[in-house]
């Protein structure tokens, strides 16, 4: 079990689990998981860390058919820019791999940003806290729980 499942069923939330094998040479883990679960990809909400430029670190969740806007995710955390964490600084900050974060459960909570197209959606899935494993949930309590503001943060694939 995960951090994330564990934080979801201690807050008592609703929540199916959703498995699948995990391929590795997959270059895009949200749309790895939509296809691999036979989900809308605008429903699977990829988790992406990010750095504002004081330093500080923010997880945005972004459909996994889009591509993260960093100048509107600066945009909405009152930042002048904002560039992808390295991969190192991400896993630290938040105890998973990358591929495999999770807005629940992370180590250090980060703050929660979330592409607007959320507001729409009943439901979503999210990363449970590895490769492989998803959490398909309302968007309500995913944005309730996370203390997720919703903003514009995609821009089309290019």
């Amino acid at each position: 079990m995960t951090p994330a499942v564990r934080a979801l069923r201690a807050a008592g939330v609703a929540f199916d689990l959703l498995e699948y094998a995990h391929d590795p040479n997959a270059k895009s883990f949200g749309l790895e998981a939509a296809s691999a679960l036979g989900l809308d990809p605008g429903m699977v909400f990829k988790t992406l860390v990010a750095r504002l430029d004081g330093g500080q670190l923010v997880a945005a969740l972004v459909p996994a058919d889009c591509e993260l806007d960093l100048k509107g995710l600066a945009a909405a955390c009152g930042a002048k820019s904002a560039a992808m964490a390295p991969v190192a600084s991400a896993e630290r900050a938040t105890g998973y791999v990358v591929g495999g974060i999770s807005p629940f459960g992370q180590r250090r909570p980060l703050p929660v940003i979330a592409d607007a197209s959320l507001a729409a959606r009943t439901r979503v899935s999210v990363s449970a806290g590895r490769r492989g494993l998803q959490v398909a949930l309302a968007a309500a309590d995913l944005v309730r729980l996370c203390r997720a503001r919703l903003a514009p943060l995609t821009r089309a694939p290019r």
